[in-house]
């Protein structure tokens, strides 16, 4: 632990410090409590780069701490010879994003690297795109994604444009916890960055190269063009950044019918609708579905505020209800229609693959091996999908057909190498016209896949442990789940235990252990019979510690049951283990 004290009286009297953070910072004077918790610790630089409370400190997101992000980020890029092909730059429609932004690009201005900063807000696959579509060496994006109002976040992604990943994010984050006195981080004026050529801002041209990408993946246009008419969507940003580009790309591929949520239609980074802006959650979705009922709406979409994850309700024209898919069912319809689409149209590739994290339902497992084509696991995290792309495109072995992540996320097209919920709007909405060809609604297809596949139920427990007694707990239910597995969970027994931080797969019968074969991350997965599996880790953008887990049902009914009891017995264990430690 930092001797917070001494770094909030220094953070007072350094002249480097502007006037109204150290305002700030009188205002919790003798709030000894506060105090520690803005500078206990450094706002940790970590895989997914920073996501923090914004307020003055160094364990909070303000210009200082994006400053220092940047100033390492600049010093690895630097190192790696990358300075001349410049950096992009988006930001969502949080609180201080714009600011953020603006700082970040002119540190690497003074650092003589170009930064390619956005008019305006833009979404996280956007700026992916953007990544590759200029050439640069690296992107940030400032976002907290579905994260309450007072967060904000900072991404990095290199040249590919995926989140970093080894061994990148080591020799950033190295690069970073290396600068321990502010006062050293660069900056400059726009006006000068303008002049040396090191500032400037994009927008139009990147819009319409980006939204001709996702056109390209259309598969059956002829669909849309006879269910144009006959096809009522509703739609909310949820004040965020997906507003433009999604209504953009759906009337330009003809789609006549599509409403907004007018309350949650322009960006706000209070996101006065919600408790917080998160497309999992049924709040989001209250302010839609009325809308949907008043529209007779066929289908209901969100998209978290920088748009790479989407959330979906379908209705089901037999009961006029309508269903929440989970990004499991959401990313395996888009799954089965895109890779059917591309066998149909022109056939599958014999090296084409499926690729899902860990985490991710087994009813992927059961679509790959229906078409013959790889599945491939990776962490989680989509940076992991796209380090599978790249790996494609460098030894030129493996086809892309589709990746997803149960969080919401997929990619369809390699356009981008993040979750692009535009992207999955724009074939969601495809998807729906082609099956309303055949006389059939999204929820018919979802049903038609449980019918062949299997009814596969996933879902996930989250608790939440707040401040530093709550991390110390994370960590301590992690070290005993780790050193005293459990034998059982909800009556299924532990037949396997893998260890992804150790590296091992033990086979709980004969001890015999073998490895995972991904790399090392503080994960462990429970295999269990009958195709159930848990899986534990801490989140790495909120202090929370996540329960992921799967059963399979011999029906809608039998596999809500079996994941409802799977989810008691694993809080259960989780209040055991609280009690523990």
């Amino acid at each position: 632990m930092k001797d917070y004290m001494t770094i909030y009286k220094e953070w007072l009297e350094n002249p480097y410090f502007d006037e109204a953070t150290k305002e700030e910072l009188r205002a919790i004077e003798g709030d000894e409590n506060e105090i520690k918790e803005r500078f206990y610790m450094d706002l940790e630089f970590g895989t997914a780069g920073l996501r923090g409370i914004i307020g003055a400190g160094i364990n909070r997101m303000n210009i200082y701490t994006v400053r220092r992000a940047t100033q390492g980020l600049a010093n690895y890029i630097i190192k790696q010879g990358g300075a001349a092909k410049g950096v992009a730059i988006a930001f969502d429609s949080r609180h201080m994003s714009p600011e953020f932004a603006e700082e970040a690009a002119l540190t690497l201005a003074a650092n003589g690297i170009k930064a390619y900063r956005f008019e305006t807000l833009r979404p996280t696959p956007e700026l992916s795109f953007a990544v590759r579509e200029l050439g640069c060496i690296a992107g940030i994006n400032i976002t907290a994604s579905h994260n309450p109002p007072e967060y904000n976040g900072y991404k990095v992604y290199w040249e590919d444009g995926a989140q970093f990943t080894p061994p990148h994010d080591k020799g950033i984050m190295a690069e970073v916890k290396a600068i321990t006195d502010f006062s050293t981080l660069k900056t400059m004026q726009e006006d000068n960055a303008r002049v040396a050529n090191l500032f400037e801002i994009i927008g139009g041209a990147i819009d319409d190269a980006y939204i001709a990408e996702l056109k390209k993946q259309v598969k059956n246009q002829d669909a849309i063009d006879e269910m144009q008419d006959q096809l009522t969507i509703v739609y909310t940003p949820l004040h965020g950044t997906g507003n433009v580009p999604a209504r953009r790309v759906l009337k330009e591929l003809g789609f006549t019918h599509v409403y907004v949520v007018p309350e949650q239609e322009l960006p706000d980074g209070e996101f006065p609708t919600v408790s917080y802006p998160n497309p999992e959650a049924a709040e989001a979705f209250e302010l839609a579905l009325a809308l949907a009922k008043e529209k007779n709406a066929d289908l209901v979409l969100a998209t978290d505020p920088d748009a790479d994850r989407l959330g979906v309700y379908v209705k089901d024209a037999k009961t006029g209800e309508y269903h929440s898919l989970t990004g499991n069912m959401s990313g395996c319809l888009l799954a089965e229609y895109t890779i059917s689409q591309i066998k149909e149209k022109k056939g599958l590739p014999e090296d084409g693959a499926l690729i899902k994290t860990i985490v991710t339902t087994n009813l992927a497992d059961a679509i790959a091996k229906s078409y013959g084509i790889r599945l491939i696991e990776c962490l989680t995290g989509f940076k992991y999908i796209g380090q599978q792309i790249l790996g494609f495109e460098q030894s030129g072995k493996g086809t892309y057909l589709f990746g997803f992540e149960e969080s919401y996320g997929c990619l369809i097209g390699t356009h981008a190498r993040d979750k692009d919920a535009i992207v999955a709007t724009m074939a969601l909405c495809e998807a729906a016209a082609y099956y309303r060809t055949k006389g059939m609604t999204l929820w018919d297809a979802m049903i038609e896949m449980y019918e062949r596949y299997g009814y596969y139920k996933d879902d996930i427990q989250s608790i939440t442990m707040k401040g530093i007694e709550g991390l110390e707990k994370i960590r301590q239910i992690l070290a005993t789940l780790r050193s005293e597995p459990p034998k059982e969970i909800a009556g299924y027994k532990v037949l396997k235990v893998r260890d992804y931080q150790a590296d091992t797969i033990r086979d709980m019968e004969t001890g015999e252990v073998t490895a995972t074969g991904l790399p090392n991350s503080n994960v462990l997965y429970y295999e269990l019979p009958d195709g159930a599996w848990v899986y534990v880790r801490p989140s790495g953008t909120e202090p929370k510690v996540k329960f992921y887990y799967g059963v399979k049902g011999t029906s809608l009914t039998d596999a809500d049951v079996k994941s409802d009891e799977m989810g008691k017995a694993i809080m259960e264990m989780v209040k055991n283990l609280d009690k523990a430690v």
